[in-house]
């Protein structure tokens, strides 16, 4: 069968598929990416997770990979295959693209062209194809994570900008003043509206630092006061973030995904209240849950791998 290796790098853990032209996932795997080790051995742990995809892939199928899809964070020269900086994994100007099809091409002896993408606009890919996106012809998609970051989906495909930053709804300001940000701003919706920033608010609340979102939202379902304040100040800077996304964007979709997520109608109730509270000229769009989980930074390189192929073949 033909196949398409898929990774998804993360701050603490990769996943990898084998992805077949559909974007099922035909295996999957996961390791620890071994940032604690530095960025040197981050690039080892990529490469050798890729080399087991493919000998898994040739094992089974008896082919070789088509092709490969790697998502990471922070910035990327997309063009040029290049992982240019993420403050996660300490890397800085990584030919990722070079050294993964160098990789790839010694073990099983054919070329294999790589796709790089960025983490959360791969996640947002693989919604617009095969997830809550599908049929939706412009929405963003927001994930509610550790910080928080977007992508903008058009037509089934995801626009990236003009520079690469496209979709960093993350980083809009919605408390001017407000909280530093590490990108040297205050105030910036990541700060007030992140599972991190919902996770540290409640952890000093309750005097305990391993307390986290996870715990603030079982403690606001539960009925508690502090809980509930907390919350409703992440889901007041959401809702704003928003509003101003619909102001700029129009789209009819929000699709919302990350840990916060997880969470269901503890979010989305109180969500399209705040929201609807602030429509004026405004379209009201529809506020749904993401669809692929914490597997669709992974079906999105995929995805991307197989886009890459179809391109060498029309070009």
């Amino acid at each position: 069968m033909n196949h398409v290796i898929a990774l998804d790098v993360g701050g603490t853990g990769m996943k990898a598929a084998l992805v077949a032209p559909d974007g099922t996932p035909l295996h999957q795997a996961r390791r620890p990416t071994g940032r604690e080790r530095g960025p040197d051995a981050v690039v080892g742990a990529i490469l050798g997770l890729a080399a087991e995809l493919a000998e898994e892939g040739m094992a089974r199928f008896g082919t070789p990979p088509a092709a490969a899809g790697v998502a990471v964070p922070g910035t990327i020269d997309g063009a040029n295959g290049i992982a240019v900086f993420s403050a996660n994994l300490g890397w800085r100007d990584v030919p990722l693209r070079r050294l993964l099809g160098d990789r790839l091409a010694a073990l099983t002896g054919t070329d294999c062209p790589v796709a790089l993408g960025h983490d959360v606009r791969s996640g947002g890919l693989a919604e617009a194809r095969i997830g809550a996106g599908q049929g939706v012809d412009r929405f963003i998609f927001m994930a509610l994570g550790t910080g928080i970051a977007g992508a903008i989906g058009i037509g089934g495909r995801i626009e990236a900008g003009a520079h690469g930053y496209g979709g960093e709804i993350g980083h809009v300001v919605v408390r001017p003043g407000g909280p530093e940000c590490g990108c040297g701003a205050r105030g910036c919706l990541e700060t007030l509206a992140s599972a991190s920033a919902v996770s540290r608010a409640w952890a000093a609340a309750v005097g305990d630092p391993e307390a986290d979102a996870a715990d603030c939202a079982r403690a606001v379902e539960a009925g508690d006061d502090r809980a509930a304040a907390i919350w409703q100040q992440a889901v007041d800077a959401l809702a704003d973030g928003v509003i101003i996304c619909q102001s700029l964007l129009d789209p009819s979709t929000v699709i919302i995904g990350g840990g916060l997520a997880e969470a269901g109608d503890t979010l989305f109730t109180p969500l399209h209240a705040a929201v609807a509270e602030r429509i004026t000229f405004q379209v009201a769009p529809a506020l749904v849950p993401a669809m692929l989980k914490d597997n669709a930074a992974c079906l999105g390189a995929g995805l991307l791998a197989w886009d890459l192929l179809s391109l060498e073949v029309t070009a």
